[in-house]
């Protein structure tokens, strides 16, 4: 029996459901979800392993257009996936305002010339039931292969019937490119900081949270009687560090709170973990700030 293993790119708009998606396609939590558009900010691989594949997916960060700072590096990144991924996912939301934006995907997508298929989210959304048809369409006019799944609804026949059709789209290989029991490269240090960022989005309003970035600043697995994890969590004005802190310091006890909840989950294990929240004043413009975040622009020669 042949093997198949790659590296697949979902590609879409921002809040297309990719992470949400890949959650569901490798049956565990490796990106963090929100409401809000634009949340993912790098990379991040969810390995999916059967007998007969390893479906490497890769979480890029929804397409935008920008040439400096943070959001400089998201669009980079957004089209390094594209560039190095073997086949690629276009993730079209039932729920996209403009039908161009989603056109503007599959026409990317198409384009690169890897091997693609396309996938529609959100299919629950009953009042937007009549748009499946639609785009579709627009996917078989360009001779590819439209899937459709409900994460709500689905279930696992749902995951395995998309899976087993991406499966098509990898290259063969001799075996599994990663330790078949591992479902990300992520490191427990790197979720912990992404679980936290995950819930200053759900605590925080408007545009807050896309100026905030966790920075993990000590981290004892090994500490008796629970590991201890001291956090960072940085913003890029004054006037944000007190929004964070909240009113006699009621909001960052909450994300506090609610991020010691999920880490725990992740690690199976009681934590202690403090906060405390730092100015970097408009760490998301400057290169050497965004650079000691993990945030790596290359600069032009």
């Amino acid at each position: 029996m042949s093997f198949k293993a790659g590296f697949i790119g979902l590609i879409g708009q921002p809040n297309a459901g990719k992470s949400s998606l890949m959650n569901y396609l490798i049956d565990q939590k490796t990106s963090i979800v929100t409401p809000k558009p634009q949340t993912t900010r790098r990379r991040i691989l969810g390995i999916q392993t059967e007998p007969d594949a390893q479906i490497i997916f890769v979480d890029a960060p929804g397409l935008i257009k920008a040439e400096e700072g943070l959001n400089s590096f998201l669009e980079k990144e957004a089209h390094d996936v594209m560039k190095e991924s073997d086949a690629l996912l276009a993730v079209l939301n039932v729920d996209e305002h403009k039908v161009e934006d989603l056109e503007k995907v599959i026409n990317l997508v198409k384009s690169s010339g890897k091997p693609w298929k396309a996938v529609i989210t959100k299919t629950d959304l009953g009042e937007k039931v009549h748009r499946i048809m639609i785009i579709k369409g627009l996917v078989e006019a360009q001779g590819a292969q439209c899937l459709q799944v409900s994460i709500l609804k689905d279930g696992k026949e749902g995951r395995a019937e998309i899976n087993s059709a991406l499966k098509g789209l990898l290259p063969e290989a001799p075996g599994p490119l990663y330790e078949a029991d591992q479902y990300t490269t992520e490191n427990v240090r790197e979720l912990v900081a992404e679980m936290i960022r995950e819930t200053c989005f759900h605590h925080l309003n408007h545009e807050l949270p896309y100026n905030i970035a966790i920075q993990i600043r000590e981290f004892k697995e090994d500490e008796k009687p629970c590991p201890k994890i001291y956090a960072d969590v940085i913003v890029g004005k004054t006037s944000h560090k007190v929004m964070v802190i909240g009113e006699k310091a009621q909001m960052i006890k909450k994300i506090s709170q609610d991020s010691r909840k999920q880490v725990e989950e992740l690690m199976g294990q009681k934590v202690f973990l403090e906060l405390n929240v730092v100015v970097k004043e408009n760490w998301f413009e400057n290169n050497y700030l965004m650079k000691e975040l993990k945030y790596v622009i290359a600069q032009n020669k």
